[in-house]
């Protein structure tokens, strides 16, 4: 029960259905191509033309889903495997093919005149009117047929590449640890044991190991934002920030909104990172060794089946249908739990339409923070059992709405627990509370910082680990100022985010301060309304793939775009901040 079991996506890659599915991908693949070149020359029967198309688009994208999913999943626990591998990349050409169809497609839709009276008249057009305005809106970032196919193509050689290497080199390093070789993930976990002579050896040895790939990971990362300032600037986008932007499908004034608040609200931060270092006695700052150090009495550790059943429990004074999604999970054994050599550090929730399942990956140490890990993910296959029930192309979601039922149901376990604490177990709780809360406004904030330096600086220089590790510490320092030991930083900060390889999905960072402080937001509205807001909750992630985040946002009455929404959940963490330095006197 400590793996997953992925026999519902394919029992194998030489199986019959797997392989099945190849030919079948091929086949629709120039079905939509030939469709796609054939009628998309002039709008006669438009309204049929587009029908046809989303039907075909449909069935291919669920295969393409289901078998690229598969590949990937196999990869994230077993980063050597050469068939998993062989098929990936076999996954990644076929989707290149659909670039000439998808293209025409795009490209066609504005020239149809009457493309809202189209959308009106017919039932299957109103249900994806959004996704047929967007690509409408999006046309104008599109190149030449030929463009699009080449960039395609070389994408995968290009960022796609770079982003497996970053994944496999810090899958397989061995990191010389008290005298024995372990993973990466196995001695970052570290950083939360209760020994903190363990914690200051595990994070020596964690910055010793870095050297040894941070010249090849430095590359992946110059190949993959280089690659992003170039199609950005090919595109029309002003910068990789605005493409983000635009792709989170929100307004910059929202994110500046955002950004803004969390810069003012920095000081109360500070303060409790600084009262942690008093209390683990430390005189120049919080060490970054001891930022996951678990403080009070309670540091219970829990077993798989102990974490579960934690979860839930808590998950149940939101509803019941969260905690049958969570105990679903547990039973058809969706979740990899535990860390392994080959297996990728981290964690994520992978959700799946086409078998309306998730897979989620942790690499779980039975830490309170392993536990919340977990429910976090789990919170991602709720989203995902949600939108479920929509269909596949109103299915996909933008970065900052993502992580928004996650770290909603982080919110509902960590506040259940502290229901019944006693002081000792509300100082753990809460700073467990905390500690995940400056991860992701303080921690966060710098890894916006670098990202938006990396970016500029590889317009007109490629930048070498030195450089990387001066800009990730200027940036910690920007952020966490002077509660952070400045001897005892994270230099190498770029290096174990995965998040930064990826050509496609710029800055994604923000989208989890975002989804704290919206989620924040949506649990005070619980509180006020009770059970009635349910239905209001899952709605809201129904509808995630078909409006704006500020539209998503006013399905329960937020206001998104103004600061006063951003500082009001801020107000929330705050009060726990001074909950904590009262307790901690």
């Amino acid at each position: 029960m400590k793996k997953w079991n992925l026999d519902a996506l394919y029992p194998s890659f030489e199986s019959k259905e797997f392989q099945d599915s190849l030919i079948l991908i091929e086949k629709l693949i120039e079905e939509s191509t030939s469709y796609a070149l054939k009628e998309f020359n002039d709008t006669s029967d438009a309204l049929n033309k587009i029908k046809a198309f989303i039907v075909k688009s449909e069935e291919l994208r669920s295969l393409l889903i289901r078998s690229f999913v598969f590949c990937s999943l196999t990869l994230a626990t077993d980063a050597m495997n050469e068939e998993a591998r062989k098929y990936l990349n076999k996954m990644q050409q076929l989707s290149s093919k659909t670039t000439l169809s998808s293209t025409k497609f795009s490209k066609w839709i504005p020239t149809i005149g009457n493309l809202d009276d189209l959308i009106d008249s017919d039932e299957l057009l109103t249900e994806v009117k959004y996704y047929l305005n967007r690509i409408n809106e999006g046309s104008k970032y599109l190149l030449s047929d030929a463009e699009e196919i080449i960039i395609s193509k070389l994408t995968q050689t290009g960022s796609s590449a770079w982003g497996q290497l970053q994944s496999e080199l810090t899958a397989t390093l061995k990191v010389d640890y008290n005298g024995k070789e372990i993973t990466l993930s196995e001695v970052r976990n570290l950083s939360s044991d209760k020994d903190p002579k363990v914690r200051k050896e595990a994070y020596i040895a964690e910055l010793a190991a870095y050297p040894k790939v941070a010249q090849s990971v430095a590359y992946a990362l110059n190949g993959v934002k280089g690659e992003v300032n170039t199609l950005c600037e090919l595109r029309g986008f002003e910068s990789a920030l605005d493409q983000a932007v635009y792709q989170s499908r929100m307004d910059k004034s929202t994110l500046n909104a955002l950004i803004e608040s969390m810069r003012e609200y920095l000081p109360h931060f500070h303060k409790y990172l600084k009262r942690k270092g008093e209390l683990l006695g430390h005189k120049n700052g919080l060490p970054y060794y001891d930022i996951f150090a678990p403080m009070g009495e309670s540091s219970k550790e829990f077993t798989i089946d102990e974490a579960m059943e934690y979860i839930f429990k808590n998950f149940r004074t939101f509803s019941p249908g969260l905690e049958d999604l969570a105990r679903r999970a547990k039973d058809e054994e969706w979740i990899d739990f535990t860390p392994r050599p080959g297996k990728r550090g981290g964690a994520f929730c992978s959700n799946i339409h086409p078998i309306k399942q998730s897979r989620i990956m942790t690499n779980f140490s039975g830490s309170f923070s392993s536990v919340i890990t977990l429910s976090h993910e789990l919170g991602h296959a709720y989203h995902g059992d949600q939108i479920f029930n929509e269909r596949v192309v109103n299915s996909t979601y933008t970065m900052p709405v993502a992580e928004t039922a996650s770290t909603f149901c982080e919110t509902i376990v960590k506040n259940a627990a502290l229901k019944d604490a006693d002081k000792a177990e509300k100082i753990t709780i809460l700073e467990q509370s905390l500690k995940g809360s400056t991860q992701v406004v303080v921690d966060i904030l710098s890894r916006f910082i670098f990202e938006g330096e990396v970016f500029d600086k590889r317009k007109t220089t490629p930048l070498n680990p030195r450089m990387l590790n001066e800009m990730m510490i200027k940036a910690q320092i920007e952020a966490y100022g002077d509660s952070l030991d400045p001897e005892y930083l994270m230099p190498y900060a770029w290096l174990n985010k995965s998040h930064y390889y990826r050509g496609g999905l710029s800055f994604y960072n923000f989208p989890y301060a975002f989804g704290l402080l919206f989620a924040k937001g949506i649990y005070a509205e619980f509180i006020k309304q009770g059970a009635p807001f349910v239905d209001k909750v899952n709605l809201l992630l129904r509808k995630t793939g078909q409006m704006s985040v500020e539209d998503v946002a006013s399905l329960v009455g937020l206001d998104i775009s103004s600061r006063e929404f951003w500082d009001s959940s801020l107000d929330v963490i705050v009060k726990e901040i001074d909950l904590f330095l009262e307790l901690t006197k």
